[in-house]
């Protein structure tokens, strides 16, 4: 337990008040004191407390009063009751309105001292559990990527550590996944936040436009160049440069940029002049490079140039659990692109969505969503609504998928909604199904907050 816990302690009584304070303070908290109701509401807009202990009966507003206005406005701060013996009544009262316990006049230390470390255990795992959901809650939303799923969680650990340096990131994963989603993040959270980012797509290039859009040329460098053009890696210069579809440069391509990518200088096409430039390179690609290094249709030397820390993004069907996130952030988008009123997807419709196995990944969701928008009037998207290839998503009633990774508290609550689904929610069925008692398997659904 923190010794640096802060506590209150309110009682008109002066000698009660200063003798609580003081064996507190031995103790190593940081305590203050209030003679009445009033004064410590003014203490707690002051200053955060932990732990607040008070009298019930005092000048001014009541104590149950007291009690109520502080949990209104503080509601994580706990509470801890005195009162006389004979008053216990009016403590189980002041439990029924928050309070975390009570203890009577004339204070006995040992349980005093008991019940005042067990409430600032509670205080601090409360503060815990909040600083979590906070974190989660951050995360779910993190720099337009959308997800909470382990998998989603890795890949921001791994934009957070590399962000804030220059090193080059290699960006692997199947087509739709968001890769240019990933390397938007690490510019916008990097010192390269200010400077530009430039995206260079070398799929979409035959091999001799490559060279002149990545270094520019000069006006008169070949037939048609009737004014000098800066090239992409000239116009990153203070930020971050993405190739993506790295993986289809040809091999003379691939020869020019690993010179440029090595030196950070170059000539434009036509030009004598040598360019320096303080350029970040991010690359991208769908393809297994390391297969193409085999098949020599990819140079080895600047596989690894570019494989300095590898970010590997997961296919949507691996990371289910961030589908409802998904859905929900594209159909606000989208109805409000083509306003539309709010739409929201039904349970056996969503059950469909997670089921697939999205081959266009996020890319293919997200366009689905804004199809939904403009087509369905419905307020609510049913199953009937979805394409037929959705519609045909099933899996065994007896079976399930667990991604790797997937926390063992997700997997019981999965296990629980499923076999509740299939029971048509008959509890005592489920139960039995689970090998759990009905009282068990109530307490859990509480727990998980399980609609049934």
């Amino acid at each position: 337990m923190t010794k640096t816990a802060q506590i209150l302690v309110v009682d008109d009584e002066v000698n009660i008040r200063n003798a609580l304070v003081t064996m507190l303070q031995k103790k190593g908290y940081q305590v203050s004191g209030a003679s009445t109701g009033e004064e410590a509401l003014q203490c707690l807009e002051d200053a955060r407390m932990d732990l607040v202990i008070t009298d019930l009966r005092m000048p001014g507003i009541s104590g149950i009063e007291f009690l109520c206005r502080l949990k209104g406005k503080w509601p994580d701060t706990e509470v801890v009751i005195m009162t006389a013996f004979g008053s216990i009544d009016t403590a189980v009262e002041a439990m029924r309105v928050g309070a975390y316990d009570y203890v009577t006049k004339p204070i006995d230390r040992d349980r005093f001292g008991v019940v005042v470390e067990k409430a600032l255990e509670r205080s601090a795992l409360a503060s815990e559990n909040k600083q979590l959901r906070d974190r989660l809650e951050t995360r779910t939303y993190f720099d337009r990527m959308v997800g909470k799923s382990e998998a989603m969680q890795r890949i921001y650990d791994l934009v957070e550590m590399v962000a804030d340096s220059d090193v080059t990131v290699l960006l692997t994963g199947e087509s739709g996944t968001g890769k240019e989603l990933v390397a938007r993040a690490i510019h916008h959270k990097s010192l390269r936040a200010g400077g530009p980012f430039i995206t260079l797509n070398c799929g979409a290039l035959p091999e001799n436009l490559f060279e002149s859009e990545l270094f520019g040329y000069e006006k008169g460098a070949f037939t048609g160049a009737m004014s000098t053009k800066v090239g992409r890696f000239e116009l990153a210069d203070g930020g971050t440069l993405l190739l993506d579809e790295v993986g289809e440069l040809s091999l003379k391509s691939q020869v020019d940029f690993l010179r440029v990518l090595e030196t950070k200088e170059f000539r434009r096409l036509g030009g004598t002049k040598l360019i320096t430039v303080d350029t970040r390179i991010i690359a991208a690609t769908n393809r297994n490079l390391e297969e193409a290094v085999k098949q020599g249709d990819f140079r080895e030397d600047l596989y690894y140039r570019l494989n300095v820390v590898p970010i590997c993004l997961p296919p949507l069907r691996e990371r289910a659990d961030d589908v409802p996130l998904l859905v929900e952030r594209y159909l606000s988008e989208s109805s409000a692109q083509h306003h539309r009123g709010p739409k929201e997807v039904s349970r056996d419709a969503m059950r469909l969505l997670r089921l697939y196995g999205w081959p266009g990944n996020v890319r293919q969701l997200r366009n689905l969503m804004e199809r939904l928008v403009v087509t369905v009037k419905d307020a609510t998207i049913q199953p009937g609504h979805l394409p037929e290839e959705i519609q045909a998503s099933k899996e065994d009633a007896r079976t399930m998928m667990i991604t790797l990774g997937t926390s063992i508290q997700q997997v019981e609550r999965q296990v629980i909604e499923r076999t509740l689904k299939e029971v048509t929610n008959h509890r005592e069925n489920a139960a039995k199904l689970l090998g759990i008692s009905l009282r068990t398997l109530q307490y859990k659904i509480k727990e998980y907050g399980i609609r049934d």
